[in-house]
């Protein structure tokens, strides 16, 4: 990754995840991401029964694109992305990663035994996106 679109991804939580419906076209969330530099991962809070998941699940193509302010800097993180299973129980690993994810983020929750139960309620899953090419418009 060039250093003034990693800057861009590092000063942002939030982006446009890209997946690919099943006629082709691309299908658009926003979405609150981490970015782990190091292995060339951004990580996404997702859950089971969303369009995203299935496009994912179909086609792991995925792109990320995060925009500063002025619209015309931007970077968009592309490559294959993988899901977690599904949460299935407030100890499980998946929960632990959605916390580790949520820490990134926003930083402490006020109860994480309800964030725990919520994230298993929802059917909360992690989605992976390993980095296989950046691109974009730096200022």
């Amino acid at each position: 990754m060039t250093e003034p679109l990693l800057d861009l991804l590092r000063a942002h939580d939030l982006g446009v995840l890209a997946t690919i419906k099943r006629d082709g076209r691309p299908q658009l969330s926003n979405v609150n991401y981490t970015i782990d530099e190091a292995a060339r991962t951004v990580r996404v809070s997702v859950t089971d029964d969303r369009a995203k998941v299935y496009n994912v699940r179909r086609d792991p193509r995925v792109s990320l694109l995060v925009m500063a302010r002025d619209g015309w800097t931007y970077a968009v993180a592309e490559g294959t992305a993988e899901l977690t299973p599904v949460a299935a129980a407030p100890d499980d690993p998946v929960v632990e990663e959605l916390i580790d994810v949520f820490r990134l983020i926003g930083g402490e929750h006020p109860d994480w035994a309800e964030y725990r139960a919520a994230m298993v309620a929802d059917k909360r899953l992690v989605l992976r996106l390993q980095v296989d090419r950046v691109y974009g418009r730096a200022s």
